[in-house]
C-alpha cells in the first residue's frame, strides 16, 4: 500500500512516496534517485521497481524528491544538500518505525547518497546500490569501501555512464558480506529491464536477516 508522505528536510519540506508491505515490516528503507540535474525523481522507473520490490519482501519503503524536485522545496547544492535530504529521510522512517532497522538504497547519484550516508549512519544495517558511480571521480566511496555492513549491488552489463569494469573493480576491495547480480543487456536507466531490478532486489534480500 503506497501513500505520498511530506517530512522536513534541512531546506524545507520534501516529498515521497511510502510503500508499506501488507503485513507487518522487518525492515524500513530509504530509496533515493538519480541526478535531478538530469531528470532523476523518485517516479524514475528504476526506483519505482526498486522500491516496489523492498515493498513485496516485507520492507516498508520510502521514496522522495531531492531538494528543488517536484513538490520538495530548496534548490539542486551538487550533492552536499542532497545527503542531509536522505538523512532527513532517514530520520522520518525511524521515528515511524521506531524498532526497525533501517536500510539505505539508491540508485546512480542516489546509490552515491545512500552507500556514502548509510555507511556513516550507525542505524543503518544494510547498503544496496544501484548502477553506483564508483569510476566518477566527482564521488567518493570511501565511507563504503570502509564499511563492514552488508552490500548488495544491480549493476547493467553495458551501463554506459557506470561501467560495469568500474564496479568489478570497486566491488573486489569491498570488505564482506556483498553481493553482486548483473543484468545481461541492460544499459544504466535498465531500458526495458526496470523490473529485472526489483527481481533481483527480491531474490538477493527476500530472505536476509538484517536484525
Amino acid at each position: 500500500m503506497a501513500g505520498r508522505v511530506e517530512f522536513r528536510g534541512p531546506a524545507g519540506r520534501l516529498e515521497g512516496i511510502l510503500d508499506e508491505p501488507g503485513r507487518p515490516p522487518r525492515a524500513a528503507a530509504v530509496f533515493a534517485p538519480p541526478l535531478p540535474t538530469y531528470g532523476g525523481t523518485m517516479h524514475t522507473k528504476a526506483v519505482f521497481q526498486g522500491a516496489k520490490a523492498l515493498a513485496r519482501i516485507g520492507v516498508a519503503t520510502l521514496r522522495f524528491n531531492f531538494r528543488g524536485v517536484g513538490a520538495s522545496e530548496g534548490a539542486w547544492s551538487g550533492g552536499p544538500g542532497e545527503r542531509d535530504d536522505f538523512r532527513a529521510a532517514l530520520d522520518f522512517v525511524a521515528a515511524r518505525h521506531p524498532s526497525l532497522p533501517l536500510w539505505a538504497a539508491g540508485f546512480s547519484f542516489g546509490a552515491w547518497v545512500a552507500l556514502e550516508t548509510g555507511a556513516a549512519d550507525d542505524r543503518v544495517r544494510v547498503l544496496i546500490g544501484i548502477a553506483p558511480p564508483v569510476g566518477n571521480p566527482a564521488y567518493d566511496f570511501s565511507g563504503t569501501l570502509a564499511s563492514s555492513k552488508p552490500k548488495f549491488f544491480i549493476q547493467g552489463e553495458r551501463d554506459e555512464i557506470a561501467p560495469l569494469a568500474d564496479l568489478r573493480r570497486f566491488y573486489a576491495r569491498l570488505a564482506e558480506p556483498k553481493e553482486l547480480v548483473v543484468i545481461d543487456g541492460a544499459d544504466h536507466l535498465f531500458d526495458g529491464r526496470t523490473r529485472e531490478v526489483g527481481d533481483a532486489l527480491e531474490e538477493l534480500l527476500e530472505d536476509f536477516d538484517s536484525r
